[in-house]
């Protein structure tokens, strides 16, 4: 489906929808990047958001300082011990940030259910 069908669609269903029904539609509409990656941040489990990214943030300060140490350093031993402690904790932070994208995909396929029985009520009422 074209983005343009898309919004004609979309159109439609708003003009056909009462005031409360259009307002739970406005509800379930669509959110963009930032906008879902922010509400990670709200809700029942926000709080678990808001730990993984202080740890992730506390690794990846931590790895730019062992990466620094790692090329300032003079002996290999000090290089290889910086270099790989730098190397696990920037991978670690970045998994960390990565598990947060299961949560935004379910929560945007919870959104396009709502949206689904939203229609599905309406075409039966």
């Amino acid at each position: 489906m074209t983005q343009d069908t898309e919004r004609d669609l979309d159109q439609m269903i708003r003009a056909a929808l009462s005031g409360q029904d259009r307002d739970i539609l406005e509800g379930t509409a669509e959110l963009g990047w930032f906008k879902l990656g922010l509400k990670q941040f709200s809700g029942k489990l926000g709080w678990v958001t808001w730990v993984i990214m202080i740890v992730q943030s506390a690794m990846f300060i931590a790895a730019v300082i062992f990466l620094i140490r790692f090329y300032n350093a003079t002996d290999a031993l000090t290089a290889v011990k910086s270099g790989l402690t730098g190397g696990v904790l920037l991978l670690m932070a970045t998994q960390l940030k990565l598990s947060l994208m299961p949560q935004m995909q379910a929560d945007r396929v919870i959104r396009e259910i709502k949206r689904l029985q939203l229609m599905l009520a309406r075409r039966e009422g």
